[in-house]
């Protein structure tokens, strides 16, 4: 069993994958301590985890605890928000206060929750603020970036989101067809499971790991 020596940082651990993450983690034996940093608190307790209620847009106010790795895994919708400069104030404004705070708080290994197709020269706006936030955060300074691109993500959400689900639906229906496909949709606990293993073997630089790669990782 590996001596636990690591500290992580966690955003969004309320979410579909950051949810699935943050049980990775708390069950994974090279981690002495998880922080997660939200909004509001979990409601659940593990003698690895510690809780931090924040505010994305005021982060740098504090310091974060020391940590080696942080794992980003905010993320909303256009809807949910409530309109386009919500949606990145989340997705865009949120993720890079969270890399820089963390970089602050001297994490070497930063990884990250995008979307296939992301663009920063998109027409299509989603995929233009994910691709976006991956050139910024790739200038704040990390050893190692990791940016994971998943396709459409299967898995109970809290919030019902009835067109996310029907496609859902559809999308296990057409699994075996779609298999050898990189845009097949992907189960939330299998890009969690992807994102730890990064972590695990992380090299220097940037690396983007596409959906059909983050498959297999997971497994």
């Amino acid at each position: 069993m590996d001596t636990p020596t690591r500290t992580a940082l966690v955003a969004g651990a309320s979410g579909l994958v950051g949810g699935w993450l943050l049980d990775t983690l708390l069950a994974d034996s090279r981690y002495r301590e998880v922080h997660s940093l939200g909004r509001r608190a979990l409601p659940r307790q593990h003698p690895k985890l510690v809780q931090h209620t924040v505010d994305f847009a005021r982060l740098g106010g504090e310091p974060l605890p020391a940590a080696q790795d942080a794992f980003c895994c905010l993320g909303t919708t256009i809807k949910k928000a409530g309109s386009q400069e919500a949606f990145r104030a989340v997705d865009h404004d949120a993720v890079l206060a969270f890399a820089q705070a963390a970089r602050a708080a001297g994490v070497q290994r930063f990884l990250v929750v995008t979307a296939l197709g992301a663009n920063a020269r998109s027409r299509i706006f989603y995929n233009r603020v994910k691709g976006q936030v991956e050139e910024a955060l790739a200038s704040v300074g990390f050893e190692s970036l990791v940016i994971l691109q998943p396709s459409l993500l299967l898995g109970e959400r809290p919030e019902r989101r009835t067109g996310e689900r029907a496609a859902a639906a559809v999308s296990r229906a057409l699994a075996p067809l779609l298999r050898p496909l990189a845009s097949r949709p992907i189960e939330a606990r299998t890009v969690a499971r992807a994102m730890v293993t990064l972590a695990r073997e992380a090299q220097l630089g940037v690396r983007v790991v596409p959906s059909g790669e983050l498959q297999t990782l997971g497994q």
